[in-house]
């Protein structure tokens, strides 16, 4: 991989902590800029990991619209798709600009709470979740102002297209197209048979109350970093205003990545 872009001459910067481990494995591995904390510049961004390498790549590159392409070292790899062994035919067709760019709509979060927020931008889903030892929440949720319910369990999940396929998947919410403008809520070990997943267009704006009277606090998961609230605090979730754009190859489709990736319509009879 590396071997590819330096003969041909492109200038590689590197995040100091993955450079410091690959240099113990690739000794003679030379790079340009070594990325910190600061504000870099760049036409392509790789991320080269899984999907949670993927997601703490869009968070670093925030609202820069710098696109991303995902390479695969991990397991799932949905949104890190390209195999590393593949690198080359990748590279080919990007410097012939044979590829696409594909928008991935973010959730904004926002909170009456005083509480310190990692990252207000989620590209999979914003979790909001019992404690471990906890009893059941009462979540009083409302959509665009109007009284859309009390979700009772052991949490709510607002997910993006993007990540319908991830958490939200996993408690039985529906698989949204990526680009399909949608956001999806999905109850957590519902307490009611009449609570099931709903999606709502993306221009909605969805604010959520946690009311508990056997529990002082409960944790909201942005991306999968989870942070602890105190019981009774809003949050309200909407569409951010700056998307993540993720690099693709030019033969990339939905269908294929649903079939390869989640083994979709397979019969194993």
């Amino acid at each position: 991989m590396f071997s590819v872009l330096q003969a041909n001459n492109v200038s590689v910067g590197m995040e100091r902590d993955f450079y410091d481990y690959l240099s113990r494995l690739l000794p003679g591995l030379e790079v340009g800029d070594m990325i910190g904390d600061e504000v870099f510049d760049a036409d392509v961004v790789m991320s080269i990991g899984g999907d949670g390498t993927f997601l703490r790549t869009a968070a670093k590159i925030g609202a820069r619209q710098v696109p991303i392409v995902g390479i695969n070292t991990g397991h799932l790899g949905y949104l890190s798709e390209v195999a590393a062994s593949d690198f080359d035919l990748l590279f080919a067709e990007i410097e012939k600009g044979e590829y696409k760019i594909e928008e991935r709509t973010l959730l904004e979060v926002e909170t009456d709470a005083e509480v310190v927020l990692p990252n207000r931008f989620a590209l999979n889903e914003v979790a909001i979740q019992k404690n471990a030892s906890a009893s059941m929440l009462r979540m009083e949720t409302t959509v665009n102002g109007n009284v859309l319910g009390d979700y009772l369990g052991d949490g709510v999940i607002v997910a993006t297209p993007t990540g319908s396929t991830a958490y939200n998947l996993s408690v039985g919410g529906p698989i949204l197209h990526p680009v399909s403008g949608c956001f999806a809520i999905s109850p957590i070990a519902a307490h009611s048979l009449t609570m099931r997943p709903l999606v709502l267009s993306d221009n909605s704006v969805i604010e959520i109350t946690t009311v508990s009277n056997r529990s002082q606090t409960f944790r909201v998961a942005i991306d999968g970093v989870s942070v602890s609230f105190p019981i009774g605090s809003r949050i309200c979730l909407k569409k951010a205003g700056h998307t993540v754009r993720l690099l693709q190859r030019r033969d990339h489709n939905f269908a294929c990545a649903l079939r390869n990736k989640l083994m979709w319509g397979a019969d194993s009879r």
